[in-house]
């Protein structure tokens, strides 16, 4: 795996014409889960798929299901969501580290580019929004990390794309034809 900023990965999904034909996988690292979200094909809007159970003894699981989703959605990229507080490495932020680190010595995703996008408040604006329809914890625990993860991922795309749109293409005229 290996790391990029997030508009740099963007732009060079773009370059090698590979973002027309791939998506963005966004994720949501817990302690013991991990919520997962897909972006659609046009890579401007992200939708729940899944959350996996997190454990250290089933990283090499882990990894096969991330290479086998790599190959059936076609994803280009990761967007793992981390939180960026500037004061201190915080707990939340180690668990993200950790994940990577572990999925990278598996081997299983050599080629993948990731980023991080700002994780900030996603889940507890997911939580807000769930707690009126009084759902089973369980229920409630797996939405949480799949909506977080959406959060994450839509937050990126929204970037990507306004900021894509407001820079000239270096291809067109003045004219713009």
């Amino acid at each position: 795996m290996k790391y990029m900023k997030p508009y740099n990965l963007f732009q060079e999904l773009l370059k090698s014409n590979t973002l027309a034909s791939s998506r963005f996988l966004g994720l949501d690292v817990g302690d013991k889960y991990v919520g997962l979200a897909v972006s659609d094909s046009t890579n401007k809007v992200a939708s729940p798929l899944a959350v996996l159970v997190r454990k250290k003894t089933n990283i090499d699981l882990m990894a096969k299901d991330f290479q086998s989703l790599v190959s059936e959605l076609s994803l280009g990229a990761f967007v793992f969501g981390y939180p960026f507080d500037r004061q201190k490495m915080s707990r939340d932020a180690v668990q993200v580290k950790f994940l990577i680190d572990d999925l990278c010595r598996t081997g299983e995703l050599r080629g993948v580019k990731y980023t991080f996008w700002d994780e900030c408040f996603t889940s507890k604006n997911v939580e807000l929004l769930l707690q009126p329809l009084k759902l089973h914890p369980a229920q409630t625990k797996t939405m949480l990390d799949k909506f977080a993860a959406v959060g994450i991922l839509q937050g990126y795309l929204d970037f990507v794309n306004r900021k894509h749109a407001s820079t000239p293409d270096k291809n067109s005229s003045e004219d713009g034809s």
